[in-house]
């Protein structure tokens, strides 16, 4: 995996994989073009889509000896519109009617509702926002089974379409049964990363740990709060002291709360990540015109360069990689945007980090003097991932982190983090320096050091019985 030691990105890529990239010959072209994390979003995910998808990637980074994440998306307790034979248009002004366990109205125009919770939840004077924003209506009186809307926007509704309700605690679980089956299917599978939706407090992520735990599966994903919801950003520094990751999924948080708020939002969710330690996805609507045009609107390129400059972990495509007419354009363009505003500086937010253990200041020593040496590497060995991750949480200002495990699923596991290059080698825990000169070699043979280069090596490996934790300055020779 050559590397040039002036080009490396530190910002990770997220792509999620549709119609447009579900092929071996595109997924290899993604994963050539510098993705990190391949997304399954399982709202439209099949089993046996998932099991062929999966084993593609696996082959084909294996092929290429690269550490390639996978995340698995649950849809989260998504309320739906029923099916419509036609799609119905409505004007400002205008009555519509959603209907639960069957009910069908005398007259006027309605749709039904696939949850029969949804009148129960709701109350007169209440917001409700369909389709992603594209019609805004406004209740005006329900019964039983029936909840009469006011349309506040021209539009008009199709089948299947997803009702947000911003301001409103629904009743449904954040783990719904569908989302238990496609969690299973993920360990069946060895995902490294289950991403749960609409999370409302760290009780949802707590339920889907004891679930994972109860699993008899030796390997355990890591769990990515989805914050899109008010109630999220409420509880927002509890639920990220739970979760291993964040993503911040703009696209139902901007209907969730008021726009001019989202940019702030944004800001203190990646702030406070940085804070605590948690590797943080910036997602949603990134180059979201390059679905269909193969150049972005000047707005799209501030917008990944403000979430670079606050040194995100990742940005993340979703439509653009789906079914979007130019995925590998998007990927070159997240790349290229990258690249170049990460040699302008960031926001080094990680200057507030609350460090809580000795390993953890131990590795903002190693990154302090790696960037008082300006070391063109920092070299992390680890088997459970944990001394690379409070690595890339220093945000070094020159070095690579490159990060060793004696395992595969591990290196997958470190994908999401940023400035870290994950790399499996054979671990020899008698003669630990041994290990390190295997990784040396492995370096050079693939360009990512020359002859003279000054690293630090960040050491956290088993010596007979004890775990000997170390750092040492070394120059390649």
């Amino acid at each position: 995996m050559p590397m040039s030691l002036h080009d490396f990105r530190k910002t990770k890529i997220v792509a999620t994989l549709g119609p447009a990239t579900e092929s071996a010959e595109m997924l290899e072209r993604l994963i050539l073009s510098g993705v990190n994390v391949l997304r399954l979003n399982m709202s439209h995910a099949r089993p046996d889509w998932v099991r062929r998808i999966v084993g593609d990637i696996r082959t084909l980074a294996q092929r290429h000896r690269r550490a390639v994440g996978v995340l698995l998306d649950t849809q989260g307790p998504s309320i739906r519109t029923g099916d419509v034979a036609a799609k119905i248009p409505l004007g400002v002004g205008e009555r519509f009617t959603f209907t639960v366990r069957g009910r069908v109205p005398e007259a006027g125009k309605w749709t039904s509702v696939g949850y029969e919770g949804f009148v129960d939840d709701v109350r007169t004077g209440d917001t409700l926002i369909v389709d992603n924003g594209e019609m805004k209506m406004r209740i005006v009186a329900k019964t039983a089974d029936t909840v009469e809307c006011e349309v506040l926007t021209e539009g008009t509704i199709g089948s299947r379409r997803h009702i947000n309700l911003p301001g409103v605690h629904v009743s449904l679980p954040a783990l719904t049964d569908k989302d238990k089956e496609d969690v299973l299917l993920g360990l069946e599978v060895g995902v490294d990363y289950v991403a749960l939706s609409f999370v409302r407090d760290p009780k949802d992520l707590e339920d889907l740990r004891s679930f994972l735990r109860q699993q008899p599966s030796a390997h355990q994903p890591q769990i990515v709060a989805k914050i899109e919801h008010q109630f999220a950003v409420n509880h927002f520094e509890a639920i990220a002291r739970e979760a291993d990751v964040i993503m911040v999924a703009r696209g139902d948080l901007g209907i969730e709360c008021p726009y001019e708020e989202l940019p702030i939002i944004q800001r203190r969710i990646v702030k406070t990540c940085q804070k605590l330690g948690r590797p943080v996805i910036v997602a949603t609507h990134m180059l979201e015109s390059m679905i269909q045009s193969p150049l972005p609107t000047r707005a799209e390129i501030t917008d990944v360069a403000n979430a670079v400059f606050e040194q995100a972990d990742a940005i993340m495509l979703s439509g653009e990689t789906t079914v979007g007419r130019h995925p590998l354009a998007c990927i070159e363009v997240m790349d290229t945007i990258a690249r170049r505003i990460e040699r302008s500086g960031g926001a080094n937010y990680q200057e507030h980090a609350e460090l809580t253990s000795p390993r953890q200041k131990l590795v903002r020593s190693a990154v302090s003097l790696a960037d008082d040496l300006k070391a063109e590497a920092i070299l992390v060995f680890t088997r459970r991932g944990h001394m690379a991750r409070f690595a890339s949480w220093m945000r070094p200002r020159h070095s690579v982190i490159h990060a060793f495990t004696d395992r595969w699923p591990a290196a997958d596991g470190l994908t999401v983090l940023r400035g870290v290059v994950p790399r499996v080698v054979e671990f020899n825990f008698e003669h630990p320096e041994r290990t390190v000169d295997a990784a040396v070699a492995q370096l050079l043979k693939d360009g990512a050091l020359r002859r003279g280069n000054t690293v630090v090596v960040v050491t956290n490996m088993a010596s007979g019985e004890r775990i000997v934790d170390g750092v040492k300055i070394r120059t390649i020779d």
